[in-house]
């Protein structure tokens, strides 16, 4: 997979990854609370998901439609579109590729300048061999993914595990699925990132609380 850690002494490489794994697994529920506060602050709401200037486009699948929303690039895929039958078992995948100035932008909205992210000459003398795509980023298509649910999405948690670095360009795709119901439209869900090769980058977690939709 090109997102691993380069194989220049196995031991030596894969202690590494276990330690960036470590120190990485935790970063994501401060930078959650952050983004919900920012999302508030802006007034954001589900109608944004409706905006007549996103298109949609219906591709070929086996078990539901896949679906693109503002970039040929960002596809859709999930289970059901009908709210009242969602439950157990049900999921949304969402894939889209990592560009340059995905990375680039994420830094200057969050103030994450990591030069491991920025800068491919330094990046180079890491034990990466060159830059990979800010974690949160990455796990930014698994909020990408819930919001796709039928409904109104919104977070109540979210742990996560990062398995493995992405490079600047890869295509991820974020899966979301339904594996327990706990009333009061709460589920907890199953969360993964996958690389281009089919690989895990991230593992994870959720709990979320999904609405019917206040216009359905």
């Amino acid at each position: 997979m090109s997102s691993q850690c380069p194989d220049t002494d196995d031991v030596t490489a894969t202690a590494s990854t276990e330690q960036w794994s470590s120190i990485s697994k935790h970063v994501f529920n401060s930078y959650l609370e952050a983004n919900n506060a920012f999302l508030a602050a802006m007034g954001f709401s589900s109608s944004d998901e409706d905006s007549p200037t996103r298109p949609e486009t219906d591709t070929t699948t086996t078990s539901a439609a896949e679906v693109a929303f503002g970039d040929e690039n960002w596809v859709m895929e999930r289970s059901t579109d009908d709210y009242d039958s969602l439950g157990v078992g049900d999921y949304v995948r969402f894939r889209k590729p990592i560009a340059e100035t995905d990375v680039t932008a994420f830094a200057q909205v969050s103030g994450d300048t990591n030069r491991l992210h920025l800068e491919p000459e330094f990046a180079e003398l890491t034990l990466f061999d060159g830059q990979i795509v800010h974690g949160t980023l990455v796990a930014g298509t698994i909020s990408a993914a819930l919001a796709r649910f039928p409904g109104v999405t919104v977070y109540l948690s979210q742990d996560l595990e990062f398995v493995s670095p992405v490079r600047i360009g890869e295509t991820v795709t974020a899966d979301c699925e339904i594996v327990e119901s706990l009333g009061d439209d709460r589920y907890r869900l199953h969360t993964t990132v996958v690389g281009e090769d089919g690989d895990s980058v991230i593992d994870g977690e959720a709990v979320v609380v999904i609405n019917e939709s206040p216009d359905a």
